[in-house]
């Protein structure tokens, strides 16, 4: 069977020093095998700093396993586009940077609570509530939100580590620091510092039956949100079978409602955790972090679309049914 024999352009002004006018790649190569023989050309150590990119819509082939020969005006122009994305850092190492903020900070606030909080009221009793206690010890609230939230950010680590299946290897170092900053300052530092202070709103709830269903409520659509959400992951990592390279369409497990369910649980789960807490800051978290699910979400759907056509059923709504 003929091979592929593909022109190759640098995408950016400044080009590609050694960059070879033409690749000649197998009929089954995937975009990882172009990223490398381009690589091994110009003498890069690491292949993953080479971005390829669609010759008519400039963008970034992400697939790394998907093939060549699936790409259909790389086949019709007969050519790749190519850049140099600079030094890399991989995704996986990325996902576990992120997630590590939160589990540090909690664990933090919780254990100086005593020395900072009773150490600052004086200085801001003016534009606060009189604590619950002066005591140091934690409301139900305050208790069921930490392990709440440790549990969490434990499971997304272990999901990285053990379960996830990146469609590209790496990412620019640039942006580890763009990507943590979300959840080390707002679910993180910010989360943590009002959490456990004796004069916020987990701290001030009162016990009466009214707001234990509030917060039992709460406590069971968290452990819905997240055992679903974990449900989905775990089918998502294992809907294309070893040595497939196509896309699949994925259905069921939340699928036939919205686009990535996965995102829906997600949200679910932090509805839950604030339906316990009271607490604004992670309230504007989850609203922010919200935003951000749907407008990837809507990335997917406009590429299930294109890529599925008539085979795939198109939704409205891609996180939360009826809303978003």
């Amino acid at each position: 069977m003929a091979g592929l024999s593909l022109k190759v352009t640098a995408r950016s002004r400044k080009g590609l020093k050694g960059l070879p006018p033409t690749v000649e790649l197998p009929n089954d190569a995937t975009i990882d095998d172009a990223k490398i023989a381009i690589a091994k050309a110009i003498k890069f150590s690491d292949y993953n700093r080479i971005g390829i990119f669609d010759p008519v819509s400039k963008k970034t082939l992400k697939d790394r396993k998907s093939l060549l020969r699936d790409q259909p005006e790389v086949v019709k122009r007969g050519e790749l586009l190519v850049k140099d994305l600079g030094p890399q850092i991989g995704w996986r190492l990325v996902y576990f940077i992120e997630y590590l903020g939160p589990l540090l900070f909690h664990p933090f606030f919780l254990s100086v609570r005593k020395q900072l909080y009773l150490g600052v009221y004086p200085l801001i009793k003016n534009i606060v509530p009189e604590p619950a206690n002066r005591t140091g010890e934690l409301s139900f609230a305050q208790q069921a939100a930490f392990v709440m939230i440790m549990l969490h950010f434990l499971k997304r680590e272990l999901e990285t580590l053990f379960l996830h299946k990146f469609s590209a290897n790496t990412m620019p170092f640039a942006y580890v620091f763009r990507n943590s900053f979300f959840y080390w300052a707002f679910a993180g530092l910010l989360g943590a510092l009002e959490l456990y202070a004796p004069f916020s709103p987990a701290a001030l709830v009162e016990r009466t039956p009214a707001s234990d269903y509030v917060a039992y409520a709460g406590i069971a659509l968290y452990a819905f949100g997240e055992l679903a959400n974990l449900d989905v992951h775990y089918y998502l990592a294992h809907l294309r079978k070893p040595g497939e390279t196509a896309r699949k369409l994925p259905r069921g497990h939340g699928f036939g409602l919205v686009t990535c369910p996965n995102y829906m649980f997600e949200i679910l789960a932090w509805v839950g955790i604030v339906l316990v807490t009271r607490s604004p800051s992670l309230l504007v978290f989850i609203a922010i972090g919200s935003y951000m699910m749907w407008t990837w979400a809507w990335g997917k759907e406009k590429a299930y679309r294109k890529q599925f056509g008539d085979k795939y059923k198109k939704k409205r709504y891609v996180i939360l049914p009826g809303l978003l």
